[in-house]
């Protein structure tokens, strides 16, 4: 059931994290003709799969060292609260012209930006290289063949976007105490926050960039 659990939380946020890769994919192969945009669309999602596999099992051996699962942790904790602050943002991607162009800027896109996806499986699969390759083989193909969709979803149910947020930083406090190091540095200074710092950490983000998203801007 735990495994089934993780496996859930890792599909979540790869949802709500996709949202910038999806608009990227389908703005490059828009242009192409309907048989060349499903090629383009399928090479792409196979290759963005091995892509972001690697990348995640380089982060999981990493995240074994002392202090860097840490600094993960911060660095995602950071994320999550990010993700509730950005604004719609139009990406200036080039509409490829031939299938090859159209699968390059795919497979570009998915690299510069799954530092934040890589980061959140690596953490939530606490060194399961199984529940891994088994969530990203299932989330990016969604979320290539899906790209439009999931624009919309998020658009239309903003609580996607607060529920990954909340996820995000519960993994990024999970992190903070699982690091071997610094986790132990935690439970030396502060007995007792195991139980409460992952909490506490997702109420706070979700409160805080709820606010914040919420304040009006001045001027």
């Amino acid at each position: 059931m735990e495994s089934i659990w993780l496996l859930g939380e890792i599909l979540m946020v790869n949802l709500v994290l996709s949202g910038d890769n999806a608009m990227v994919i389908a703005m490059a192969s828009k242009n192409l003709p309907d048989h060349h945009r499903r090629k383009a669309v399928w090479w792409g999602s196979a290759g963005a799969v091995l892509l972001r596999i690697v990348l995640t099992l380089v982060a999981v051996l990493l995240l074994k060292i002392p202090y860097i699962q840490a600094g993960g942790g911060l660095l995602l904790l950071w994320i999550s609260f990010k993700l509730l602050l950005e604004e719609e943002d139009v990406h200036r991607v080039n509409e490829a012209a031939t299938v090859w162009k159209a699968i390059r800027t795919i497979l570009t896109a998915d690299f510069i930006m799954s530092l934040d996806n890589v980061l959140a499986i690596a953490g939530l699969a606490k060194g399961d290289l199984a529940l891994v390759i088994i969530g990203i083989g299932l989330s990016i193909p969604i979320v290539v063949w899906g790209s439009g969709l999931i624009v919309g979803w998020l658009h239309r149910f903003p609580v996607l976007i607060y529920i990954g947020s909340y996820i995000l930083a519960y993994t990024a406090g999970d992190m903070l105490l699982q690091d071997a190091k610094f986790g132990s540095l935690l439970s030396v200074l502060l007995p007792g926050i195991h139980t409460v710092l992952p909490v506490a950490l997702g109420i706070a983000v979700v409160a805080a960039g709820g606010i914040k998203r919420h304040t009006p801007k001045a001027g």
